[in-house]
């Protein structure tokens, strides 16, 4: 199982003219020193978008918990000389924490779902006495109708429990095989019910959203053959 309870959000900016030195820290040994060295770890994914330098990675943990063993505080309390140097230089930073609330997979016994070509991430900062509605009208309405079209992999919903900068308190990751399909009539309609209009009037309803393409096979806690 390569899906975890919580995922830890995490996206930076390399410095410039240092991509291939960013990607060779980031690839050779921060991911996979995090996902194999820390327990609660499961897997991770990194993600660039289209639009510049700009990269994402999605750690798979055990659950928001995970990241209060000791052997992560101390990796981030001190980071070794390579990681020190590294975050020094890097710009556009986030970290969200998440606990998954909800997922709809087309293909519950098909992991590949979760490592889709694209991601798009989408934040909202919901009224605590908006939650529950909010997460009624995703679960039980928004979602189903977006996976008509069989290009929708995957949607997950996640209550952010720690935020660095924006204060999101939900997160949603959809798994997409191809980009177009947010222009789609799929999309369209979903976005365009009674329910989904209600929610649109509200003054909170002003999602950030973010579109990154999948650049490289997934960090395992144990690596498989043919894997890195």
């Amino acid at each position: 199982m390569i899906q975890g309870g919580a995922v830890l959000f995490s996206e930076m900016t390399p410095p410039a003219h240092r991509e291939n030195a960013f990607n060779d820290w980031y690839d050779g040994h921060h991911s996979p020193s995090h996902v194999k060295g820390v327990p609660g770890f499961i897997s991770a994914m990194r993600y660039k978008s289209d639009s510049g330098p700009h990269y994402l990675a999605v750690y798979e943990l055990e659950n928001p918990e995970t990241l209060q063993h000791e052997e992560y505080k101390k990796r981030k309390l001190t980071p070794d000389n390579p990681t020190y140097k590294m975050l020094k230089s890097v710009s556009g930073f986030t970290r969200y924490v998440a606990r998954e609330k909800f997922f709809l997979a087309r293909d519950l016994n098909n992991q590949s779902s979760l490592d889709a070509e694209f991601i798009y991430c989408i934040f909202f900062s919901v009224p605590a006495e908006q939650r529950l509605d909010f997460g009624k009208w995703f679960d039980e309405e928004h979602a189903a109708m977006l996976q008509r079209d069989s290009n929708w992999l995957l949607s997950r919903r996640m209550e952010i429990v720690n935020y660095d900068p924006e204060p999101y308190t939900d997160m949603i990751l959809h798994y997409l095989s191809d980009d177009s399909l947010l222009e789609s009539e799929e999309y369209s309609a979903a976005q365009k019910t009674d329910w989904g209009q209600e929610f649109a009037k509200k003054t909170w309803f002003e999602p950030h959203c973010v579109l990154y393409r999948r650049r490289r096979s997934r960090f395992l806690k144990v690596s498989c053959k043919g894997e890195k």
